[in-house]
């Protein structure tokens, strides 16, 4: 069987058509990690996570879930979808680095892969905006899909 791309129809862009799948129940988990280095992340925990534009996480979180709302604004082929959950998580792994994670989810005919990966790269965008004035020795790195549920079939992430 030749798999093909599903947003070309004849050769032109074309969203694809759910009409006629089943809703289920839907989840993506996506993950980012943020490189701030030794020194940053040590100011950041100093100073309660504050930075001259406020507080680094509970911004980068915001923006993360307000970005996820509105993947079917960014990207052109997506679908507008209603999420039911958005939640998105920021957590200091080792001496140097962050982990953000967004989970998406919803009951409905499409998935929520782009949702999950839009959420996690614009709360991780956001870390790199509030702390660049510090360093721009910043690296955004393995922006992926973690996790999947529902619709044709499963995707997990072994790492």
């Amino acid at each position: 069987m030749t798999k093909e791309f599903s947003h070309l129809k004849d050769g032109q862009p074309s969203m694809v058509d759910v009409t006629v799948k089943q809703v289920s129940r839907r989840m993506a988990r996506a993950r980012a990690t943020v490189i701030l280095g030794e020194t940053l992340i040590g100011m950041l925990e100093s100073e309660e996570l504050y930075v001259p534009k406020g507080p680094v996480f509970q911004t980068a979180i915001l923006a993360g879930i307000m970005a996820a709302k509105k993947t079917g604004d960014l990207i052109p082929l997506c679908h507008p979808l209603p999420l039911s959950h958005c939640q998105v998580s920021i957590k200091v792994e080792g001496i140097d680095r962050l982990h953000i994670e967004c989970v998406a989810q919803l009951d409905g005919k499409t998935g929520v892969e782009m949702e999950a990966l839009t959420g996690v790269s614009l709360a991780a965008l956001t870390v790199y905006d509030m702390c660049k004035a510090l360093s721009h020795d910043i690296q955004i790195t393995d922006i992926m899909l973690m996790e999947k549920t529902g619709g044709k079939k499963d995707f997990i992430r072994e790492l």
